[in-house]
């Protein structure tokens, strides 16, 4: 006999909740990158530095791939980080305006 416990909804609820939880982190994790963001936005503006530096970005995407053990793809993480990095290059932006 089959418990309640292991009816696609019940499983379906399971992994919903632990997506939460993964998604709180997340949330979390970018608010802390976007933080020390802000801090190179400042570094960059005292020093008269562009906010783009593509070779960096190609040292960020190097770094996530050689940590990436799957299964998401190499390509598929590069497409989110470089989402999160145009997301990050705004914050820059808006912090470096001299008002």
């Amino acid at each position: 006999m089959t418990s309640t416990n292991d009816t696609p909804e019940a499983q379906l609820a399971s992994c919903r909740e632990r997506i939460d939880d993964i998604d709180r982190r997340l949330v979390a994790l970018l608010n802390e990158r976007t933080a020390v963001v802000e801090r190179i936005g400042q570094v960059k503006k005292d020093a008269q530095l562009p906010v783009y530096e593509p070779k960096r970005e190609d040292a960020v995407y190097a770094n996530v791939a050689a940590n990436n053990h799957g299964p998401l793809p190499n390509d598929a993480l590069q497409r989110v980080f470089e989402r999160i990095m145009d997301e990050m290059r705004k914050v820059q932006r808006e912090r470096m305006v001299i008002k």
